[in-house]
This record gives structure tokens, sequence and C-alpha cells, in this order.
């Protein structure tokens, strides 16, 4: 078991409002009920650069480090992630892709044991990019033109040309401020993922214009106590590192009763996207488990919109054996469903068509 603090862990929150400079999971007690409604039409693969020429990249978990952004100033361009390739990967059948941003101050090699996808990737085919934040207090900027956007332009680029990966399946999750950066992913570069996932962080900007619908299934804890449900940063941003890795705490906004910033509710963001997205038609809200409840917008266009509410639920990631072990810092993990299993359901049904 690695040990982990408030300040390593400390916390998986994005302190920056969205527009800002800013292992092991369970795969039992999902319902049926969670798998998305199939694609109208089937949608063909979309071969990279590497297919046929990538036979030679060995399955496994391996780091690896390029240079992104700019080149004059090393310690700004020299980026890193992880990326786990599956025994499915043969060079010449082309495999889907799902990026998993982690946290403010996590890191990657935490958020590796926080969602477990990896291993989740190994068994369902899927190769797994895991990459590392800016700063000494590793964090994502989600503006559409940060360094950060183009790490994740050039990372993709180098993936595409080294291993056979379909370019119509291409995903991204992520926790909290990797939540953030995966919604933002979805305004900005709609054109190169097919859907998202944001797990404790789903925003939903008013200037967001993405060049196609991507539809998005969400996860948030009615008790988030870092970012609330019902919009407000919470209590426990106080207890983050600053920015620049210094001891000065962040705001403390645990003595208001109306913490700032605050926006929409959760469930008016996740509806936000849904508008987006063209859904016209009224949400469906079911019951999957004692702890959960599904809001379910089914669009015309496939570009469908979903958000699973964890009734009590923390900062966390559901279904998550790590999440559960570090309840005193993020919260109660509802091991009622598996997010992992729901978003691959999900991202299965929903490649990029058009």
């Amino acid at each position: 078991m690695h040990k982990t603090s408030p300040i390593i862990v400390g916390l998986l929150v994005g302190v920056f409002v969205f527009t800002g400079c800013a292992r092991d999971s369970a795969d039992k007690g999902t319902s049926t009920e969670t798998k998305a409604a199939a694609k109208p039409a089937i949608v063909a693969v979309a071969p990279s650069k590497g297919c046929g020429s990538a036979a030679t990249v060995a399955a496994g978990h391996e780091k690896i480090t390029m240079t992104s952004g700019d080149t004059e100033t090393p310690s700004v361009s020299t980026r890193w992630f992880w990326r786990d390739i599956p025994a499915a990967h043969d060079g010449e059948t082309p495999v889907p892709v799902v990026v998993d941003f982690h946290g403010y101050s996590e890191g990657a090699d935490v958020h590796l044991m926080m969602s477990d996808l990896t291993t989740y990737g190994g068994e369902k085919g899927f190769v797994t990019i895991t990459p590392q934040g800016q700063g000494p207090v590793p964090r994502w900027d989600v503006a559409g033109d940060s360094v950060d956007m183009t790490y994740v332009d050039n990372f993709l680029d180098q993936i595409g040309e080294t291993l056979c990966i379909d370019e119509n399946r291409i995903f991204a999750t992520g926790l909290s401020n990797g939540a953030m950066m995966s919604s933002a992913i979805a305004c900005s570069r709609a054109d190169r993922f097919a859907a998202v996932s944001p797990v404790a962080g789903i925003r939903a900007p008013d200037e967001c214009e993405p060049a196609r619908a991507v539809p998005v299934v969400a996860f948030h804890g009615t008790k988030d106590e870092f970012l609330g449900y019902d919009g407000c940063f919470g209590s426990r941003v106080s207890t983050l590192p600053a920015p620049d890795g210094s001891t000065r705490p962040a705001p403390d906004l645990s003595t208001t009763t109306t913490p700032a910033p605050c926006g929409p509710t959760v469930p008016e963001m996740t509806a936000k996207w849904a508008k987006r997205n063209g859904c016209t038609a009224a949400p469906k809200e079911t019951k999957i488990a004692a702890d959960v409840t599904k809001i379910a917008y089914a669009c015309s266009n496939g570009a469908d919109v979903e958000l699973y509410t964890v009734a009590e639920g923390g900062h966390t990631w559901p279904g998550s054996k790590f999440s559960q072990q570090i309840e005193s810092i993020v919260g109660p993990t509802s091991m009622s469903i598996s997010a992992n299993k729901i978003m691959w359901d999900f991202f299965e049904n929903h490649p990029r068509s058009s």
C-alpha cells in the first residue's frame, strides 16, 4: 500500500475556475441498466499512422518522456505520461485509447491507483494514457490555448504515430481538476476526442463551442467537500497546497455559508451539456443502486449525456478500493457501481462519428 497524505492525494480537486489557469476498482454490483444505448449506426475504425509499423511495440506499463511547447525552457517543455498497452495491441489492428487526467496535486502516480483504469484497459483491450500535469503541484490549465492543451495534442500525435490506435475511439476521463480538463477537451478538442467522462468535477462553461456534439457521462457525490454538488467550492478547499508548492494555504472558505466562487449545480451543468448537444427529450431518472441515481438525456444524434449521482458520496471515484481506503481525506466512496465499467460501456457505444 502506498503511503499517502493530504498534500499528496490531498487533494484531487482543481481550485481554479474552469476558465482559469488552471488501482484497484470494483467491477461488481453494476446493474445492466447502466449500459448506454447503442449508437444508431456502426462507426468504422480509423487507423492511426502507426498501424502496420507498430507490431514491435510490446504490451505493458511504461513511462514516456517527450518535449512539448516551449522548447527553449526544458523545465516547462519536458513532459511525461504513463503508457499502458494491452495485450490486444498487435500493431495491425487499431485499438481504442482512454486518456485519464489526475486531480489537482494528486499527480499521475497516485491517480494510477485511484482509477486503476490501466488494469481495466488491459482486460478490455484499450490503451490507457495517464499524463502528468504541470508545476510543482501537478495541475491542469484548462484554457483551449494553454500549454497543457498543446501537450495533449502532442502526446496524441506521438501515440498515433508509434502505436496502432483507432482515431475514432479516443476518449477522456479524469478526477476533479482532471474532470475539468476532460470537460474542457469536450469544448476545444471535440475533433479528436469521441466522448468524455468527468468524475467529481464536470464543468459546462458558456464560452464552450465544440466542433461537434460530444457525448458526456459524469459522476458526482452529493457530499463532495471540495467541488460541491451545489456548484460551490467546499470547505476543504482550504486544505490544498498553493500552486507554487509553498506552504501558503489556499483561500480559507470554511467559515462562509456560501463559499465563492459558486456556479451552476452539477445537475444544471449536466443539463447544459444536454442542451448544447441537442437533446430535446426530457431526461429519464433511474435508481441504479440504493445510493446511486442515473439521469440520462437520450439524444437523436447519439451525443447522449448522463449523470450518476452518488447520495452522500464524497470527492471520489466510484468503485475504487483505493478511493475507499482514503475516506478520511476524500469522503465516502460508493462501491455499488464501477465508474470504470460504466464509462467504458458508454465509450464503446459512443465513438466519434463525424
